[in-house]
């Protein structure tokens, strides 16, 4: 049955038993939910298949987030002895995609039940870690705890994306699950209509300072920003709003793509969002987690942002306005507004953590002020090439999960999806894909003040310059 995620364990208190038993329970939760998604899997032979090309098979990942643990514990100095050197050697690399015309074949995977038995030995190993640690309250990021909480909230991420791998699985190698149910609330979509923001001022980043939750490096440092006035869509891009850009034949048109949607486009022979099945009548279905349905109209598109992107430039030839996707700092006074900036999203309120279903809800379920879905049933695609705050510091232990993102090509979403748990769905959280990603996220557009079409390359040219001098 569903059940709504812990949120992340704090790191501060005064009770150091109650701290493990919490880590503790923390942790077995996160190892148990990943383990069930890959009960999503009919048989052990579809963990070596991939259902994306550029990506490892299935079986890559269900050892990645076990060998994640035991690495930085290693790094961290509290583990000096590995379980399987092979194993962390193995699985540790090429989470990223890979060119397309490369493949894993030559790899030679161990059998499922050889991993199954790993996870136990690490399963065991952090329980041990966690009891018998020195324990010193509150956890700063050189503490070994702080390789534990990392492994966990890395877990968590790749139960996210997981999730989109066995979306992207043919039907036939996936069977259905009770622990994720998709809704089954469905019907027309909601008219959208834009909300006006007044000028503002910003404060992003985490500072120096923990506040007392877990964070990636990349949270850290600070940014103040001045937010110009704008409006902003009441709802998340529907499918039903979608489908006009897509009956217009919008993937055919080439003045509607940039040159890299157009590679996309090349690549992909792409005509419609990625979870959308083509019909021989026609129509579309909707391809969930587990399975085909009638289109939900009323629920949240699912593209990457070069679709967003050439949606937004159709939208603006068509009504003579300049619609874009929003900036980061938009977006967090749209989480203000509305009452979404605590330090931990409410699940009670959005559809985040699991809390609903597996699945994306209708645009109109959850308001937050004027606006629906400011946090929550997708990610938001924004305009923001991610890089780091004023202050950022490489954490040592993990020093290529942000900086390889700092390249110009990855932009930042914002808010969270249905499966969204842990440390992204807080408010400070920072995750970034490469604009030809697919994921549980969608969009809903801007007009305002903001980089034109122009400014945008000349900032994503100078970026992957600087990052090609630093980090190439």
């Amino acid at each position: 049955m569903l059940q709504r995620q812990m949120v992340s364990v704090r790191l501060d208190g005064e009770d150091g038993a109650l701290k493990r038993e919490e880590l503790s329970a923390y942790f077995h939760q996160s190892f148990d939910l990943f383990e069930s998604l890959f009960e999503l899997l009919i048989s052990d032979e579809v963990y070596y298949s991939q259902s994306e090309p550029t990506r490892h098979p299935m079986i890559f990942y269900f050892g990645h987030t076990a060998i994640f643990y035991v690495n930085k514990l290693i790094a961290s100095g509290a583990l000096k002895e590995r379980l399987n050197p092979h194993f962390e050697e193995l699985f540790a690399v090429g989470v990223d995609e890979m060119t397309w015309d490369a493949s894993s074949d030559s790899l030679r995977w161990p059998s499922v039940d050889e991993v199954r038995a790993y996870r136990q030995k690490v399963r065991a190993l952090v329980d041990e870690m966690i009891t018998t640690l020195p324990m010193k309250l509150p956890i700063t990021s050189e503490d070994p705890f702080w390789a534990i909480w990392m492994g966990i909230e890395h877990e968590r991420i790749h139960i996210e994306t997981s999730s989109v791998l066995h979306r992207q699985m043919p039907l036939a190698s996936i069977r259905d699950h009770a622990d994720f149910p998709i809704c089954p609330i469905r019907g027309d979509a909601p008219e959208n209509s834009m909300v006006y923001f007044s000028a503002s001022n910003v404060t992003l980043g985490k500072g120096s300072e923990d506040q007392g939750l877990y964070g990636w490096d990349n949270e850290y440092g600070s940014a103040e920003v001045h937010v110009e006035e704008f409006q902003t869509s009441k709802y998340l891009v529907s499918n039903g709003e979608f489908m006009d850009f897509v009956a217009a034949n919008g993937y055919g048109v080439s003045r509607w793509w940039d040159d890299e949607g157009l590679r996309y486009l090349q690549i992909r022979k792409a005509t419609c969002p990625p979870f959308w099945i083509l019909q021989e009548d026609g129509s579309y279905k909707y391809r969930s987690l587990t399975d085909e349905i009638d289109m939900p109209y009323n629920w949240p598109v699912e593209v990457n942002a070069l679709e967003a992107e050439a949606f937004c430039r159709w939208k603006s030839a068509q009504e003579g306005e300049t619609y874009r996707l929003p900036s980061e700092a938009e977006w967090r006074v749209m989480a203000e507004a509305g009452g979404m900036d605590g330090a931990v999203f409410d699940d009670e309120r959005a559809n985040i953590n699991l809390a609903h279903a597996a699945s994306s809800v209708p645009v109109d379920m959850f308001a937050h002020g004027e606006l629906y879905d400011v946090v929550g049933n997708v990610w938001q695609w924004t305009q923001t090439q991610m890089d780091g705050f004023e202050g950022f510091i490489t954490h040592p232990w993990y020093d290529d999960f942000s900086e390889p993102t700092f390249d110009g090509r990855h932009n930042l979403i914002k808010g969270g999806s249905w499966i969204s748990t842990g440390n992204e769905i807080m408010r400070e959280s920072r995750y970034a894909f490469r604009r030809h990603f697919i994921q549980h996220a969608g969009f809903r557009y801007v007009i305002g003040e903001g980089a034109n079409e122009r400014d945008k390359y000349a900032t994503i040219v100078q970026m992957h310059e600087r990052w090609s001098k630093r980090y190439g």
